[in-house]
């Protein structure tokens, strides 16, 4: 069957059971944006490229399935580069599509012609520029077996518009469909490792029997995996606590009396000091990012690492592990699982770690997560909204941050019982990321409440997507905490530049944030005292036709605790001044 490249790019979509693509048309896209038309693919305008993109990875992160976005040439692939990246940095599965000046007139800068192939090499993980429309459907297909395998991540195709363009001859080709296997021979030098190698395994598990004072670092590759049962059941079964790093959270749910919570530069307490005091680090799916190492020759000195990662560049690049092990999460945590039953049926016991348990309770009890009420005429305590938020929600409430201060206290305050339920930007850490992330798991999850929690900063940055939301009937629900200032940097200026207040200060009266919503197609409400938080929550809740959002009046005073400053060592951690001095 004889089809145009246009034609056969949105097929491809379609046998790859795409139901939604994310994304704004341009001329040299414009030949894939027509058979859209009768295609049962949902196309959703964005209002800006970047939109897009971070609508495809909220779409991601909650379904599992890979974001598609699709938008032209030039600037429309400029302005999706920070969501390539984000993605990038958390392994979040994601195709984008990019139209391309004709193959003819490409280093002829030609019209909204750029180097998107050079300009996005480094992040994604894998593009290509298709230059004959007889490939389209096998790279459609590779994009998505490389986006959804092995470490997960983006991929690009860049595509001319001539070999698109049905009044182009050089559009047509014979319709084919590669099977998995033609696929697979396709992509020679890509052989992901999945299980973990039997030596390796035997060794962590004996490793694990031995240990006095274990800690089990959970990362984002937990949830990537689709490992949380598996780790679940390796925790119980070994009664060892769980630290769920930021893109964990969910992974372990955090009502489980193993569970220690967020460790890192905002982690509480506990969580942080349990791993410097650990004498082994069960490593599951965790690059050993610097903001959960602090100074990383002083992070956890006594402890053995066993490292588990599909990436086997991740091993060794930042802390030498003790037993490597390449493989997927889930399956290898299962392996993990028989080696250490076989271990224990062979007569092995477990030493007596009563002493680590109490001393890990005594943490829990002497530094909580805390913070003071508001005093009558205070403004609002941007830790007590989200507890309000959290306590007047579903417990499988989907959440999507943006970064900054918010962003650390949601991860805090928040309990996350069910996976997929955290979204937000880690790595990257994207400032106005929430709006469109949002926008996407709630397409993806149209049966979960969507709840955004923003600040003011990130929320101007890409505020403009509520309209996308409003136009396409998507309730999602916002809640800024708006405390006027770029809140995160104001702390570091306050705590480390002696109070020299920089370029942070933004208006908390400009823009009218309940006007700009309703101008944007939103319910717009704003809160300022304590007793008016829970009604507007409810009144939010009840609203499902259309987008609302709460502009919080929150005190700018307020500082993230814990913290541990920039270069320091997790011993240094910062605690609320109310606990007093000291730490462990």
């Amino acid at each position: 069957m004889k089809i145009d490249g246009g034609r056969a790019l949105i097929k491809a979509l379609e046998m790859e059971g795409v139901e939604t693509i994310f994304g704004l048309p341009g001329g040299a896209i414009l030949p894939v944006y027509d058979p859209i038309i009768d295609s049962p693919i949902r196309h959703i305008l964005v209002r800006h490229e970047q939109g897009a993109g971070h609508m495809a990875e909220g779409f991601a992160h909650v379904t599992g399935k890979p974001g598609v976005c699709m938008v032209t040439s030039g600037p429309a692939a400029t302005n999706v580069v920070t969501p390539l990246c984000d993605a990038y940095m958390d392994s979040v599965p994601m195709v984008c599509i990019t139209g391309q000046v004709p193959f003819s007139a490409i280093g002829t800068d030609a019209f909204q012609e750029c180097d998107t192939i050079g300009i996005t090499r480094s992040v994604t993980k894998h593009n290509e520029l298709i230059t004959e429309a007889q490939d389209i459907p096998l790279r459609v297909r590779q994009a998505f077996h490389l986006a959804t395998t092995g470490r997960p991540g983006p991929v690009l195709l860049d595509v001319p518009k001539d070999i698109v363009d049905p009044k182009n001859p050089r559009s047509q080709l014979e319709w084919y469909w590669p099977t998995d296997d033609e696929v697979i021979a396709s992509l020679p030098g890509y052989r992901p490792t999945t299980k973990g190698h039997p030596k390796m395994i035997r060794q962590a598990a004996e490793l694990i029997v031995r240990a006095e004072r274990p800690i089990i670092y959970a990362g984002g590759g937990i949830l990537k995996a689709r490992a949380a049962e598996a780790l679940r059941e390796l925790a119980e079964l070994c009664d060892i606590h769980v630290v769920t790093t930021l893109m964990a959270r969910g992974a372990f749910p955090d009502d489980h009396p193993l569970a220690l919570g967020m460790p890192g530069m905002h982690g509480n307490y506990t969580a942080v000091t349990s791993m410097q005091r650990s004498d082994l680090l069960i490593a599951l799916g965790t690059r050993f990012d610097d903001r959960v190492t602090g100074k990383v020759d002083a992070f956890a000195p006594e402890a053995k690492v066993i490292h588990v990662d599909i990436d086997p560049a991740e091993l060794g690049k930042v802390r030498q592990p003790d037993v490597p092990i390449v493989g997927d999460c889930r399956l290898v945590i299962e392996e993990l699982v028989a080696a250490v039953r076989d271990l224990l049926e062979g007569g092995a016991t477990f030493p007596d770690r009563s002493e680590w348990k109490q001393r890990i309770s005594g943490w829990q009890e002497r530094y909580p997560l805390t913070y003071e009420q508001s005093e009558p005429g205070d403004p609002l305590k941007p830790q007590f909204v989200l507890e309000r938020l959290r306590d007047n929600t579903p417990d499988d409430t989907i959440v999507v941050s943006g970064v900054g201060q918010h962003q650390m206290w949601t991860s805090q305050y928040w309990r996350f019982n069910h996976p997929y339920t955290w979204v937000n930007s880690g790595g990257l850490g994207t400032m106005g990321f929430a709006v469109p992330a949002a926008i996407g798991a709630k397409v993806g999850r149209p049966d979960r409440m969507v709840w955004a929690v923003d600040g003011d900063g990130c929320f101007q940055m890409t505020a403009q997507e509520l309209v996308t939301a409003a136009s396409e009937r998507i309730p999602i629900k916002v809640a800024i905490l708006n405390n006027a200032y770029l809140g995160m940097v104001r702390q570091w200026q306050e705590m480390f530049y002696d109070e020299r207040y920089s370029e942070v200060y933004l208006s908390p009266d400009l823009p009218d944030y309940k006007l700009w919503a309703e101008a944007m197609g939103c319910v717009g409400m704003r809160v300022e005292s304590p007793d008016e938080v829970d009604a507007a929550i409810q009144k939010a809740n009840e609203i499902d036709d259309r987008p609302v959002v709460i502009d919080f009046r929150t005190d700018s005073r307020e500082k993230v605790y814990p913290m541990v400053p920039a270069g320091m060592s997790n011993d240094d951690i910062v605690v609320d001044p109310a606990h007093g001095e000291g730490g462990r």
